[in-house]
This record gives structure tokens, C-alpha cells and sequence, in this order.
């Protein structure tokens, strides 16, 4: 991952309570900046994220910044991973050296209220930087491709679409990616991706409602006009939606449904449980409805990973 400090040491120090000092490096911003965008994350995402998957280097790297202040840890039960937060401390070391000028702005108050995440909302938010995690490892280890962005920021992302007597919906992404393929030519293409991840605490159509949105979403222009570009020019600018789901079941129940609307959603969804997605994130674990409907029309059962897709097959 790229970033946001061209610098390989930033001219900053830090001496709060307790006497610690800590020289921030390009690593460190890299790690505040995720946390400012993402509210939390365990030791194993940051170590795989910003430490190349090196846990120990990670633990040392993480208990220097939180003896600076720059990290704290939420409270937890001892059979709990560790949480990590951004201080106080570390998000001005943020807005003062510029290092996220190039996101929302907030003010030190509206920083604390959202980094406050309740209890209800944590174990979703985990689930996002899981995803994340996986994703990312799994990406930057085959040759040719490159992680360009990966926000789990919904403000970032979010839009408005009209439906129909509901009237104005307005979507809120867990996630939205890119990603660079450079192909042995030398050619680039990329792959674009918006992802939710379902707990199984929506209902069947909630989830159908949110994969309407981003069609329209697609379809009506919207998301071109979001990259810069006109809404005649939609057909050039395609994103798939990934739901990664908690059981196979409510995998193939989702895609049942998404069969049921007029036009069914048959190809712009991809849907994959989050223990195959966790385990084989690019592999053959994506199943569009379309396929799911070539199984049941067949009389047979998604038993195999014979019908799914590997996330970069066409």
C-alpha cells in the first residue's frame, strides 16, 4: 500500500506523559491515517496490513506507539483480541503534519465522537477489516497486481439513488476498492469493487434493496459521474459488488432472491461466505446468482467449488 508521506522519516517527536519519544516513520503515518479511516483494527490486521504479515515486528512497532500515545486499546475481556484506536495525540500528528488533508475534515470533538464505536456495531466493524485483510494479502501476492485504494470510510463512498416510492436511498459502502492488473504486455487495467459484508442481522430484502442501489447506482450514470466522467459513459466505467456472507446457507438464500427481482440481478453480485473468502480470497469462492441458478436448474446442489469463480475471472 502507498503512503500518504513521500518521506522515509517524518520530522516529528513527541514527548507525552510517561517521558516516551518516538521518531514517526513513513510506516507509522501509514497505520495512523488507516486507523483514522477505519476507527479500529486488531494487531493481526495491522501486522498484515503495515508489517508485511511480521507479528512480532508488528507488537514491538504498535507498543511504541501506544507508549507515545499515538494508539490506545479499547477495553476488552481477556479471551478478546486486542482493539487498537487513534488517540487524540495521533490524530493531530495527522492534521498538523498534513498527512490527511486529502480526507474529511474534523474537528478534534466530531474525531472523538466517531471514534467512539459502540458495542453493537464493533464486531461488524471487525468483520470489514478482516475482509480487508484478506484481500489485500491476497493481492499484493500475485505478480502483476496492485492494491491502488481500499477506503472503509463510508462517508467516503456513499450515494444517493432513487427508489421509486421510497424515494431517495442513500447507500453507505463498508468498503470500495480498486485494483491495478499489469499484464505481461504492459497493459493496465482495473478492477473495481464495492463491498458489504453481511452478520445475518438483515433481512433478505434489505440485502436485495442494497444490491437495486448499486445498479442503479451503475445504470443510471451515478457512479461514472463519480470518477469525472459522463453519464452517456456509464457502459466504460463497470464495479462488481462483493456480499461476503456468514454461512453458505444465506449465501444461496441471498441469491435465490436476487433471482426473484425483475430484471434479476444475475451478474454484478458476487457473493462468497466469509470463512472461503478469508481462506482463498482470489480463488474459485465467488458465486454470481446467475450461477447459482445454472446449479438449481440442473436439480443439483452448490456443494463443490466446481460452479464458483475466481474473483479476477471475467
Amino acid at each position: 500500500m502507498q503512503s500518504p508521506s513521500g518521506r522515509a522519516v517524518v520530522d516529528c517527536h513527541i514527548m507525552p506523559a510517561g517521558n516516551a519519544h518516538v521518531e514517526v516513520q513513513e510506516r507509522d503515518i501509514a497505520l495512523l491515517r488507516e486507523l483514522f479511516v477505519s476507527r479500529i483494527m486488531t494487531l493481526a490486521h495491522a501486522g498484515a496490513l503495515h508489517f508485511e504479515g511480521r507479528s512480532e515486528a508488528a507488537k514491538k512497532r504498535v507498543q511504541k506507539l501506544k507508549a507515545a500515545g499515538f494508539l490506545a486499546e479499547r477495553p476488552r475481556k481477556s479471551r478478546d483480541p486486542g482493539i487498537l484506536t487513534l488517540t487524540r495525540n495521533g490524530f493531530r500528528e495527522l492534521v498538523e503534519n498534513g498527512h490527511i488533508a486529502d480526507l474529511p475534515r474534523l474537528s478534534a470533538a466530531a474525531f472523538e465522537r466517531r471514534a467512539r464505536v459502540s458495542d453493537l456495531t464493533i464486531r461488524h466493524e471487525l468483520a470489514v477489516m478482516d475482509v480487508k485483510t484478506a484481500l489485500v494479502r491476497g493481492i499484493s501476492a500475485v505478480p502483476g497486481m496492485k492494491m491502488v485504494e481500499f477506503t472503509t470510510w463510508p462517508l467516503l463512498h456513499q450515494f444517493d439513488v432513487l427508489r421509486g416510492r421510497a424515494g431517495k436511498v442513500r447507500m453507505k459502502p463498508d468498503g470500495f476498492l480498486r485494483v491495478e492488473e499489469t499484464s505481461p504486455k504492459g497493459e493496465v487495467f482495473e478492477h473495481t469493487f464495492f463491498l458489504e459484508v453481511d452478520r445475518g442481522s438483515e433481512s433478505l430484502d434489505t440485502l436485495t434493496t442494497k444490491a437495486l442501489c448499486y445498479r442503479e447506482h451503475y445504470a443510471s450514470g451515478g457512479y461514472v459521474r463519480s470518477r469525472g466522467g459522463k453519464a452517456s459513459e456509464y457502459a466504460e466505467y463497470p464495479f462488481r459488488v462483493l456480499f461476503v456472507m456468514p454461512s453458505e446457507e444465506r449465501l444461496r438464500n441471498t441469491a435465490h432472491r436476487l433471482l426473484t427481482t425483475e430484471p434479476p440481478v444475475e451478474t454484478q453480485v458476487w457473493l462468497a461466505t466469509a470463512a472461503d473468502m478469508s481462506n482463498n480470497p482470489l480463488g474459485a469462492v465467488w458465486v454470481r446468482p446467475k450461477d447459482f441458478r445454472e446449479v438449481i436448474r440442473g436439480n443439483r446442489h452448490m456443494k463443490t467449488h466446481a460452479e464458483r469463480r475466481a474473483l479476477f475471472s471475467d
